[in-house]
């Protein structure tokens, strides 16, 4: 039998350069045996600019749809997941190698929801920079990135760039909240309301630093839309912890 994680990845065209590059953090990838993975594409509109990067593979899947930004697209993606676990990797960012079967071999625990891990951020330059606030390594219990966020400005203790979670949980919430950003970090919020997660100390993205990257824009930061992003985000994750005997795995011990 073939298990399958599926790696979703949102695209619009100033950011479809960046595709072979992300593909090639793919290819390096080894899987451990009896798994295989599936790149699904989806452009946030409908141009001319995206196709001629997409790669001529088999395990890629590539569509369009109509501009909605990056939640609508991974959200309109999911319809062709074929995985057991889904994989976000956006377009002008690198796995490392060795990411997926960390993310395959925690996700093997049937009490962890989701994962994520370490990230360096890639600068235009070449060099690096890492976060100097990561948790430890192991799990990450339920409600604990929420408290963190809402004591940190807004910041995640783990980037949601980096999740990888099961199908059917991403399914049941929903896929990523419409919003016009911060829908990774609803998604991951909401995760943490229902399920334990797992974090991974070793480096499983480069997270490219670029000025066409939409959270470099100055509207992700207009502090009035920010502010609203951050009460929704909050109040669906507070509503999930809530919800009598919505959680995932054996977890609940009210």
């Amino acid at each position: 039998m073939v298990h399958i994680v599926t790696v979703i990845t949102a695209v619009h065209a100033p950011g479809a350069e960046f595709l072979p590059a992300a593909y090639k953090s793919l290819t390096e990838q080894e899987l451990p045996n009896g798994w295989e993975w599936q790149w699904v594409i989806q452009e946030d509109g409908e141009t001319d600019a995206v196709a001629p990067y997409v790669p001529d593979d088999d395990r890629v899947s590539f569509g369009q749809g109509r501009a909605g930004r990056a939640a609508m697209a991974r959200t309109m993606g999911l319809s062709r997941a074929r995985g057991e676990y889904v994989k976000v990797l956006d377009a002008d960012d690198m796995l490392t190698p060795g990411t997926l079967a960390r993310d395959i071999a925690a996700l093997a625990n049937g009490e962890i929801g989701w994962t994520t891990s370490r990230v360096l951020d890639l600068l235009p330059d070449g060099s690096t920079v890492g976060f100097d606030q990561d948790p430890p390594a192991g799990p990450v219990e339920m409600g604990a990135v929420l408290d963190h966020w809402k004591a940190n400005a807004y910041r995640a203790q783990v980037h949601p760039a980096t999740l990888c979670m099961r199908r059917d949980l991403v399914l049941a919430l929903g896929g990523w909240m419409a919003l016009p950003a911060s829908e990774d970090t609803g998604l991951l919020l909401a995760l943490n309301a229902v399920s334990r997660g797992w974090f991974h100390a070793e480096t499983g993205l480069l997270y490219r630093k670029w000025p066409g990257q939409v959270t470099s824009q100055a509207a992700h930061t207009h502090e009035g839309e920010r502010e609203a992003r951050m009460a929704v985000v909050e109040a669906r994750a507070r509503t999930l912890a809530a919800l009598p005997g919505w959680r995932f795995g054996s977890t609940d011990t009210r």
